[in-house]
């Protein structure tokens, strides 16, 4: 079922919104000091373009600089990528098939805001160590 929807999603909307991620995290490599945001950006990217199966984690790890980092990502990417998940969730739940795509992007909207300090594991293991 999870590879089902994963093609249904890939096909609707899982393309452009890795797109968007991908174009983000270009953006943030031209400059050096924000190249870790491009790293988290395209690392959401991947899975945007594969949602089902896999879950987001905080990492255990992360600090304080994970913390202004997100805020920073807020202001300049977050939400526009936010938005661009809330727009295609609300598009999508407009059809009886598109219901659950649209709420596997409204769950893609917290990570959009706030992608450092975060971790993809497969859904089986939802804490990582």
């Amino acid at each position: 079922m999870k590879t089902l929807l994963n093609i249904i999603w890939l096909v609707l909307a899982g393309f452009w919104l890795a797109l968007g991620y991908v174009i983000a995290g270009i953006i943030a490599c031209i400059l050096i000091i924000t190249i870790p945001f491009g790293i988290a950006s395209f690392r959401i990217a991947g899975y945007a373009l594969w949602p089902f199966g896999r879950t987001v984690v905080s990492k255990p790890t992360a600090g304080v600089m994970s913390f202004l980092g997100n805020v920073i990502w807020v202001l300049i990417a977050g939400i526009w990528l936010a938005l661009e998940h809330l727009i295609t969730g609300v598009l999508l739940c407009l059809t009886i098939i598109g219901i659950p795509l649209g709420i596997a992007n409204f769950k893609l909207i917290p990570v959009s805001l706030a992608p450092l300090g975060k971790q993809i594991v497969p859904s089986d293991q939802p804490f990582a160590g």
